[in-house]
């Protein structure tokens, strides 16, 4: 992907992740798009609720307050809205008081374009179709799933990453489905030296990890963690692997297959990557959560 330009961390989210439209998407999909358009001018005053990525967008924004003469982060909207009925999303930008002030509206058209151009490590949105089309062309990405969990309060922000095809490539997870658990165990320990292949989410771990390297660990305002379903012997190549990368994660579960949600609600995730659907599902209902749709889980 294309590098932005000032070494902030730049996350680009769709406007269905950021507010709940859930109701003006029911009446497009019921009504058309006419319909649509006619409702959000007729509302554009009325501010959008939070949607299910509301609560990690402003705490994304509020690292900025550490140093606000050098922001670290920025936010970009890329929105299927068009230009009249994007008004509406900007006007809640402005009432929830976030510092948002660059956009795309595309009209419909698909919004993946825009990622490297505005240099995004990171797209979140609501739209499948977006999210593989930004994967595809090698941005991290992630649809964001329904969720009704409450909201994390505590100021600290903390992400959570699956390993295999998220943080990795698919590579050892693609041994375990075409040859199972056993094959995949010794295949890792006799590979345990050799780091793995980045995965579609490496880059945005950098970008964190370029962030938490201005504080110390016990005052950084980012806590990571990796939250796999391996389990040892598998877990020294993963150690070595981010060794390797010189890329620090503060805290690491092997899970060895157990169900991933209560361990995300201990950690206090504020949002978790998984590119497994089924993971996902059972993630969702204890943390927001982003489906990568990437590797051989997906094909």
């Amino acid at each position: 992907m294309t590098a932005n330009y000032n070494g902030q961390l730049v996350v680009a989210i769709s406007s269905r992740a950021l507010f709940n439209l859930d109701e003006s998407h029911a009446i497009f999909e019921r009504d058309g798009v006419d319909a649509y358009c006619a409702h959000q001018i007729a509302n554009e005053n009325n501010p959008l609720e939070p949607g299910v990525a509301f609560s990690l967008v402003r705490k994304l924004l509020a690292l900025n307050k550490h140093d606000p003469a050098n922001p670290r982060v920025e936010v970009i909207l890329l929105s299927r809205n068009s230009a009249d009925t994007g008004l509406r999303i900007f006007n809640s930008i402005q009432h929830h008081n976030l510092s948002i002030t660059r956009a795309s509206f595309t009209r419909g058209a698909s919004t993946h374009r825009y990622i490297q151009a505005f240099g995004a490590d990171l797209f979140l949105s609501a739209n499948p179709d977006d999210v593989r089309e930004a994967l595809s062309g090698g941005d991290a990405a992630a649809t964001i799933l329904p969720s009704t969990v409450e909201q994390v309060h505590s100021e600290q922000l903390r992400i959570a990453f699956d390993g295999d095809a998220v943080l990795f490539s698919d590579e050892s997870e693609r041994i375990y489905k075409k040859q199972g658990l056993a094959a995949f165990s010794a295949s890792e320990s006799a590979s345990a030296n050799e780091p793995m292949t980045g995965g579609p989410f490496k880059g945005f771990l950098a970008a964190l990890h370029s962030i938490q390297s201005d504080y110390s660990s016990e005052d950084s305002p980012i806590r990571t963690a990796l939250i796999t379903a391996r389990a040892a012997p598998a877990h020294e190549r993963v150690i070595r692997t981010l060794r390797s990368w010189d890329i620090r994660i503060d805290e690491a579960l092997f899970l060895g297959g157990m169900s991933k949600g209560v361990f995300l609600k201990a950690f206090g995730a504020d949002i978790f990557f998984d590119d497994q659907k089924g993971h996902c599902d059972s993630a969702r209902e204890h943390v927001a959560t982003g489906h990568v749709p990437h590797g051989v889980a997906n094909e």
